[in-house]
């Protein structure tokens, strides 16, 4: 028996495949596992186990929120829908539920490793996108927190130039960063009263 090749890491992934039982099922099982995956096949309701799934397959004809135990568009994992019908309802709500690929009914062998591919590189690169808007989010945060500090010293000092370079002084003193420093003077302002004039 010749060794199977891996192919692009796919080799030992595990996918769940959400779908009614049905006669052509069994071809796109098989293809999954020439291709090296470990499947589960399941329906109604997604196993505990779909939680650490490397991906998840799924029926958009019959399928619906609360199969699964996250918020759409949040899976932890690449999710590729499995699109029989293509009533704009349906393939909202498989937009919705974060689709990173497309399989077309009726199931069949062809297109299986081009979407697993596709689904992972979405995936992939929606998570670092949500993570780059994440840090963005944090970096305005701490920049608005630094001007509130900036506006409660600059009360004591009357320069908004010199409140900046207490702050600056100050992250010296207490050996942390700018941000963490402004973090500090405003939670001592909203806990003891200081300077609440200037909020």
């Amino acid at each position: 028996m010749k060794k199977q090749i891996d192919i692009a890491g796919l080799e030992g992934a595990r996918a769940i495949v959400l779908h009614p039982e049905h006669d052509r099922l069994p071809v796109m099982l098989r293809q999954l596992r020439a291709i090296g995956l470990e499947v589960e096949s399941a329906w109604p309701t997604l196993p505990a186990s779909a939680i650490t799934a490397d991906f998840t397959l799924y029926d958009t004809d019959a399928g619906h929120d609360e199969q699964f135990p996250w918020p759409a568009g949040h899976a932890p994992m690449p999710m590729i829908a499995l699109v029989g019908s293509e009533a704009p309802g349906r393939i909202e709500w498989a937009s919705r539920t974060g689709a990173d690929a497309l399989l077309v009914k009726p199931l069949v062998a062809s297109g299986v490793f081009a979407s697993l591919l596709m689904a992972r590189q979405s995936f992939e690169r929606r998570k670092a996108l949500l993570a780059e808007v994440e840090a963005l989010r944090e970096r305005l945060s701490a920049r608005q927190t630094i001007v509130r500090a900036v506006s409660l010293l600059a009360k004591k000092t009357g320069s908004e130039a010199t409140a900046y370079d207490d702050l600056r002084q100050l992250a010296m003193a207490w050996q942390m960063t700018m941000e963490d420093a402004a973090v500090q003077i405003v939670q001592h302002n909203e806990t003891t009263g200081a300077y609440r004039d200037c909020s």
